[in-house]
């Protein structure tokens, strides 16, 4: 168990993505839906890391900074999907310690959490944040694919896609899942657009792009990163592979 973390989050699906993304380092998550009861569960069983959001029934999010500041010194990140410099510094005032606007990138908030948890020494040893499936490995910190240790020239889009996919190995996302989760702040993304990130990652990290064995289409559904080494193998013993 790497950290006790309290989610204060009242749009459901937000809180379910937050909490995959936790657990997937190990930490311990609870979720409470409204600002009342982030206060009392704060108090009641204090969490080493309080992810909170601004929008929130009963007690806003800003309150319960303001609250929970006087108190104690417990990191609190927060969430919202107000954008305006106001807002911002308005939270960071009242005692928050880091604050991202939605929608977030799931690799980017598993790097703020585990940057507070350092800083406050909530955790002997940080997890390993690199996402490895197979041979495959992406590296959110410092930007970075590999595939057998050989660095793959990855564009922003296209990194996106595949720390998403890799966070989660063998689950499958549809294309308005990937769009909604790592892309809804571009307006102008289109199922077409992340159809062909996916075939340019192919050529990158595929032995033979036209038989994927990593990425694979699950047809009628949508997209999913699996440990495809031992294909890969036969690929290469046969002598397939695409240049």
């Amino acid at each position: 168990m790497c950290a006790h973390i309290l989610v204060a989050e009242d749009d459901v699906l937000q809180a379910a993505l937050v909490r995959r993304c936790l657990e997937s380092e190990n930490h311990r998550v609870v979720i409470v839906t409204d600002g009342r009861a982030a206060i009392e569960a704060a108090r009641q069983d204090p969490p080493d890391l309080l992810v909170l959001d601004v929008m929130m029934p009963r007690i806003d999010g800003l309150d319960v900074c303001r609250v929970l500041r006087a108190e104690s010194d417990l990191p609190m990140l927060m969430l919202t999907a107000r954008a305006a410099e106001d807002d911002l510094l308005l939270g960071l005032d009242l005692g928050a310690d880091d604050y991202m606007t939605k929608p977030f990138s799931p690799p980017e908030l598993m790097a703020r959490v585990r940057t507070l948890l350092r800083r406050a020494g909530r955790t002997a040893t940080p997890p390993d944040p690199v996402l490895r499936v197979g041979a495959l490995a992406v590296d959110p910190e410092r930007h970075e694919v590999t595939v057998d240790g050989l660095l793959v020239d990855c564009t922003p889009g296209e990194f996106q896609l595949l720390a998403l996919l890799a966070a989660e190995p063998g689950r499958v996302f549809s294309r308005q899942q990937i769009i909604s989760r790592q892309y809804g702040i571009d307006g102008s993304l289109t199922a077409r657009a992340v159809d062909g990130h996916v075939m340019n990652l192919r050529r990158k990290i595929e032995p033979v792009p036209r038989r994927p064995v990593r990425l694979i289409t699950v047809y009628g559904v949508g997209y999913k990163l699996v440990n495809g080494e031992a294909a890969a193998r036969r690929q290469d013993r046969d002598g397939s592979r695409e240049e």
